[in-house]
């Protein structure tokens, strides 16, 4: 502590922040978490102002009464890049004239959320292309303009790279016009559809964006065969897939077969595809690294087609069934040509049994996570773990009776490292699983799709025990979890 004399001898204490560039200041800020940043900024003028300089993310309250604190607000966050505009669906939006006020006092804009702003029209969605050129990635959800809306900032936004579009109620009429890829069709590199009544209206964007490389179709309604195949043809150096809840069949899985380039392919509940079709995309498709299937119980998809997968898809990494019955046929296979093959799952296999546990034990050398749930498996068959697996590093169970808590404790005495987590006997854990390369096992995120994992019905008709149902459907997002976790550590590895 400084002496009280030579205290009082040097004067006033002197402000030694005075003494950093604005700059520096700004990094300091940059580094504190919201709170933080707000009690900062109540300090001085001078720190009010760097704060709201150094500010380039912002998520604001997109209700009506936002427009009269726009001016003041965009005043002191003059330097924002990433914009999220979210109103309660149960409340009046911003409309077009606030979010051109916001595009005028933004023009370094290059991300930009926009959730249920419902008083949004076409004109609005103009004047933000007019403003913001810079705009790299787009998402909408809720929102109530239609293709026009879409198609003006496709034409005034030359560097847009990310699309995201869901519930566009604004496309609710079958006679929209189709949306071209405008002056964003070289830069395009990923188109996300969910949810929309009209979505193939976006069939000539997609088509005409020759560097796309990820594609997601969630829920849209309309036969997509056709469509599959002019896309495929526009696009052949496609990189990521992912189809759910499409009507799509084999003709378009043949279709896609020609992206030669594909690395990850995600088909969810679609009935109409067959071993065929995924046998035809397999066969030409030879650098698919992550496979996700949701068969949905139908028994259309099954050895038939994983045979073609395991004989040509050699540098497969992850695989995930979810209501698919693979037998040690077909996963025996896959075990010993995927030598690659890391991450394993699951859900739902009514022929996923001992006999398979100790075949995936013996012959998956590389794999290091594994997942099972709802599937008939017991502590025999899980037994092959404590010798097979040797890069194993993790281990979770859910719903599968035949496996005991005291079968977990066995498996973790026998092999120290491995993190077991099991449902029955509640968490039973290596407490040493940060060993795990990468990060791995921390907690990340990675892929939703998995959270709506459903078990309906057998494929037999009979309809399972009501309190079966209910646990699965209680323990519907133990996937989420797990590959949120697993795959964390090595998705910065993956194409983009």
């Amino acid at each position: 502590m400084i002496p009280a004399a030579a205290s009082a001898s040097s004067g006033p204490s002197r402000d030694h922040t005075l003494d950093l560039p604005d700059e520096c200041l700004a990094l300091i800020f940059q580094s504190l978490g919201s709170g933080d940043r707000k009690r900062c900024s109540l300090v001085c003028r001078r720190w009010l102002v760097v704060e709201g300089q150094g500010r380039h993310r912002l998520s604001l309250d997109a209700r009506a009464a936002l427009l009269e604190a726009v001016p003041s607000l965009f005043s002191r966050f003059d330097a924002v890049s990433k914009l999220a505009l979210r109103c309660d669906r149960r409340s009046d939006s911003i409309g077009d004239e606030a979010l051109a006020i916001i595009s005028l006092r933004c023009p370094n804009l290059t991300r930009l959320k926009l959730r249920a702003c419902r008083a949004l029209t076409e004109r609005g969605m103009a004047a933000l292309a007019k403003n913001c050129p810079n705009l790299r990635k787009l998402s909408c959800g809720s929102c109530t303009f239609g293709a026009k809306g879409v198609e003006a900032v496709l034409q005034g936004c030359s560097l847009l790279e990310e699309l995201s579009i869901k519930r566009l109620r604004g496309l609710s009429d079958a006679s929209a016009e189709p949306v071209g890829p405008g002056a964003a069709s070289s830069p395009l590199r990923s188109v996300c559809l969910k949810e929309l009544y009209n979505g193939q209206c976006f069939a000539p964007l997609i088509a005409g964006s020759p560097n796309l490389k990820t594609l997601k179709l969630f829920r849209c309604s309309g036969d997509w065969d056709s469509l599959l195949e002019a896309i495929a043809e526009g696009v052949p150096g496609i990189v990521e897939i992912h189809l759910e809840k499409l009507q799509v069949s084999d003709r378009g899985l043949a279709a896609l077969s020609s992206c030669a380039d594909l690395e990850v392919l995600h088909l969810v509940k679609t009935p109409e595809c067959t071993d065929a079709g995924l046998a035809t995309l397999a066969d030409k498709c030879r650098l698919l690294r992550k496979i996700h299937i949701d068969g949905w119980k139908t028994n259309r998809i099954g050895d038939e087609g994983l045979m073609a997968v395991a004989k040509r898809c050699l540098n497969l990494q992850e695989l995930v069934l979810i209501g698919v019955n693979p037998t040690a046929l077909s996963l025996g296979l896959i075990a010993s040509n995927c030598r690659n093959l890391e991450r394993l799952a699951l859900c739902g296999s009514e022929t996923f049994g001992d006999a398979e546990m100790s075949c995936i034990a013996a012959k998956c050398l590389a794999l290091k996570k594994l997942c099972i749930k709802g599937c008939p498996v017991s502590d025999q068959g899980m037994e092959a773990l404590a010798e097979g697996c040797p890069k194993l590093v993790k281990v979770k169970v859910k719903k599968c009776r035949g496996v005991t808590p005291e079968f977990a404790d066995w498996l973790r005495a026998s092999r120290g490292t491995l993190a077991v987590n099991l449902d029955a006997g509640g968490l039973i854990e290596q407490p040493d699983a940060a060993l795990s390369e990468s990060g791995i096992l921390d907690d990340g995120a990675l892929v939703d799709q998995i959270g709506s994992v459903e078990l309906p019905s057998s494929s037999n008709g009979r309809s399972l025990p009501w309190k079966t149902r209910m646990a699965f459907l209680a323990g519907r997002n133990f996937f989420a979890s797990t590959f949120r976790r697993w795959s964390h550590g090595s998705s910065n590895h993956n194409h983009s």
